[in-house]
């Protein structure tokens, strides 16, 4: 059965897209959960206008990634920890500070989830990766400083 897309779905397709399913799947799952509509001529105009707004929303969000790389690769992110002797930190860095640490000094609003990184554990520059998008991907330099 031809269906339209109403949502993402994950090893189908995204929103907008024109996809063949077997019949079950169509009539069990896609089309009760309201995540597909049976493929017709005014529904395939509809996903057309779908793909339309997709493709701008993703090319909105792809410049302001790359707008988000540019302004974060160049400037280094400050930190202040309690540590120990030998520079070891009294716990770590999570993804939650530095996404907090961006916001305060370079306000840029991340997600935890886009940054990459298990803990910084140690006193000193680090780096850190940030994936905002499929297409962008960039270091950012976190200086973690002793906190008096």
């Amino acid at each position: 059965m031809k269906v339209v897309l109403r949502d993402n779905v994950d090893a189908l397709g995204k929103k907008g897209d024109v996809v063949e399913v077997a019949d079950g799947y169509a009539r069990n799952y896609l089309i009760p959960a309201g995540k597909a509509l049976k493929s017709s001529p005014g529904a395939e105009r509809q996903a057309e206008r779908m793909r339309k707004s997709r493709e701008l929303k993703d090319a909105k969000e792809l410049a302001e990634a790359q707008e988000m790389a540019s302004r974060l690769v160049s400037t280094p992110i400050h930190i202040a920890a309690r540590a120990g002797e030998g520079g070891r930190l009294f716990g770590s860095v999570t993804t939650a500070d530095i996404v907090r640490a961006v916001a305060e000094q370079a306000s840029i609003m991340l997600e935890r989830k886009f940054i990459d990184s298990d803990g910084i554990k140690d006193l000193g520059s680090h780096l850190v990766t940030a994936k905002p998008h499929p297409e962008v991907e960039f270091p950012i330099t976190v200086e973690v400083i002793a906190a008096d």
